[in-house]
C-alpha cells in the first residue's frame, strides 16, 4: 500500500494570504484563506505595499490554522509547495521566504509552483476522473489563456489576451460604472437586473490569432458609451451596461474556447481562474458544451479565486515528477506559463 503524500501549500501572490494541507494532490484536508478585500476597497484596488505588509502579519497564523484544521503537524509533511510567480513581487516574497524557512528547518523538499498551474489544478480536487489531456480556459484578473493541458504541469498555449485580461476589464468597467472594487463579482450581481442585449458592445476578433483575445476595445466602447450619455444627458442604466458588457466578454470567451475544442477534437474542457466563478460565464459555457457534447469541468467558486489548496494540488504532481527547488528560489512576478 502506497504511503499518502501530505503537502503544506502556501499562496500569497496578490491579496489573499492562504495555506492548505493537501493529501495525494486531490484531497483537501484544510484550506484557509485570509482575504484583504475590505482593506483594499478603500483604495479602489490592490495596493502592493499594503498587501505585502498584511501577508507578513497573517502568514504564520494562517499556516498554523491550516495545520490545526488538517489535524497534522510540520513533522507529518512530505513537502512544502509555494507560489513563486507570477504576481506582486513583494507579496510573493513573503510566501516564498516562509516556505523556504519551514522547508529548511524541517529538512523538507521545497516545490515552487506557477500560480496559473495552480488555477488549472483546482479542477483535479473536485473531479477525481479528470486527467490530462484536456482543454482549459484560464480567466483571471491578470491572465486570459486558452491552453491544452498535455500532462500534469505541461501546457501548450493556443491563445492569450493581446491586451487587457478579462478580469482586468471587469474591474475597469466596474470602476467606470461606479461599482467599486472588486469589480467582477459586482458586475456579475448587477447583471441579473439588466438586459444583456440593451447595448450592442463589440466582440473583438484577432485576425492573426484565431484563439487570442482582446478586451481593450470593448472596455473603450463602454467608456465611450458612458461619456456620450453624460454629454447628451441620456440616463445611464448601470444594470444594462453591466449585463451588455458581461455578455460581450462571455460571448468571446465561450466562442473561442468551444471552437478550439471542436477543431482539436477535444471532448474535455475545464475552466480556471477567478473569473471562472462568474455565474453567467459558467452558465453560458455549460449550455455551449451541452450542445457540442463536451464534458465541462469547473471548480467551486471558492477554488476559482486565489487559494492554497490549488497550489497543493499542483505541487503534488510537480513533487511526483521530481521537481525540487533550492534555497535560491526567488519570486518571479512576470513568470510565464511553462517556465521554470
Amino acid at each position: 500500500m502506497m504511503k499518502d503524500t501530505l503537502i503544506l501549500a502556501i499562496e500569497s501572490s496578490c491579496d489573499e494570504t492562504a495555506a492548505a494541507v493537501v493529501k495525494n494532490g486531490r484531497t483537501v484536508l484544510s484550506n484557509v484563506i485570509s482575504s484583504q478585500i475590505e482593506l483594499h476597497k478603500l483604495y479602489g484596488g490592490v495596493v502592493p505595499e499594503i498587501a505585502s505588509r498584511k501577508h507578513i502579519e497573517k502568514i504564520n497564523q494562517v499556516i498554523q490554522e491550516a495545520l490545526d484544521d488538517a489535524g497534522v503537524t510540520l513533522d507529518d509533511l512530505d513537502a512544502i509547495g509555494v507560489t513563486y510567480g507570477p504576481g506582486l513581487v513583494g507579496a510573493l516574497l513573503v510566501g516564498v521566504a516562509e516556505a523556504k524557512a519551514i522547508a529548511y528547518a524541517k529538512k523538507l523538499p521545497l516545490v515552487g509552483v506557477h500560480h496559473i498551474e495552480g488555477h488549472v489544478s483546482a479542477n483535479y480536487i473536485e473531479n477525481p476522473d479528470l486527467e490530462p489531456p484536456f482543454l482549459c480556459l484560464i480567466v483571471s484578473g491578470g491572465h486570459t489563456h486558452l491552453v491544452v493541458v498535455k500532462d500534469y504541469g505541461e501546457f501548450e498555449i493556443l491563445g492569450r489576451t493581446r491586451d487587457d485580461a478579462a478580469g482586468e476589464a471587469f474591474d475597469k468597467v466596474a470602476r467606470a460604472i461606479g461599482l467599486g472594487y472588486p469589480g467582477g463579482p459586482k458586475i456579475d450581481k448587477l447583471s441579473n437586473e439588466g438586459d444583456p442585449d440593451a447595448i450592442p458592445f463589440p466582440r473583438a476578433k484577432v485576425d492573426d490569432g484565431p484563439y487570442d483575445f482582446s478586451f481593450s476595445g470593448l472596455k473603450s466602447a463602454v467608456l465611450n458609451y458612458l461619456n456620450k450619455c453624460h454629454m447628451t444627458g441620456k440616463k445611464v442604466v448601470e444594470a444594462d451596461v453591466a449585463a451588455s458588457f458581461q455578455k460581450a466578454v462571455t460571448d468571446v470567451l465561450v466562442g473561442n474556447t468551444v471552437r478550439a475544442a471542436k477543431e482539436l477534437n477535444m471532448d474535455k474542457l475545464a475552466l480556471a481562474g477567478g473569473v471562472a466563478s462568474n455565474q453567467h460565464l459558467r452558465q453560458a459555457m455549460e449550455e455551449a458544451c451541452r450542445k457540442e457534447n463536451i464534458r465541462l469541468y469547473r471548480p467551486s467558486p471558492i477554488l476559482c479565486t486565489d487559494n492554497a489548496a490549488m497550489i497543493g494540488a499542483a505541487a503534488y504532481y510537480e513533487y511526483k515528477k521530481g521537481t525540487r527547488h533550492g534555497w535560491d528560489l526567488n519570486a518571479i512576478p512576470n513568470l510565464r506559463l511553462g517556465e521554470r
